[in-house]
């Protein structure tokens, strides 16, 4: 089957698969080819696409929608970027900003912005979690 992961700003994944692993709002959700339709949201997490060689790809996602045919999957998430490469410094950076601002309560941003941004490296944050401790479980 084909999967697509999307983000507002780019394409992050797309190529023929023969696993997608998830995280749904109900739980992990495996989807393999010739699935039922499915529409659902994702919770912040990692998502696990197995491709046709046997290759497995983790991208850590801030949240989004699953849209699931027989022969496609279609991810539209906020935020997505490989596990591999995750910067997670930075993240911890972004999220020492919001929570300054926030204290501040400054007039030059808007507070739902900056609640917005702090939520985002939270979730970011939890993410990168759930899946070291995922690798720490499987090695």
């Amino acid at each position: 089957m084909k999967c697509d992961i999307v983000s507002a700003r780019r394409t992050v994944y797309s190529g023929r698969v023969s696993m997608v692993v998830a995280p749904g709002a109900a739980g992990e959700l495996g989807i393999a080819p010739r699935h039922a339709p499915l529409l659902t949201t994702l919770t912040a997490g990692a998502i696990r696409v197995l491709d046709d060689e046997g290759e497995e790809y983790t991208f850590l996602i801030g949240g989004g929608i699953i849209e699931v045919m027989p022969h496609l999957v279609t991810v539209l998430v906020d935020t997505a970027q490989r596990a591999a490469d995750f910067d997670e410094q930075a993240v911890r950076r972004a999220k020492a900003d919001a929570e300054r601002a926030l204290q501040e309560r400054g007039e030059s941003r808007d507070i739902a912005e900056v609640q917005a941004q702090l939520r985002d490296a939270i979730d970011k944050l939890q993410a990168l979690e759930r899946w070291r401790k995922r690798v720490r479980h499987k090695g």
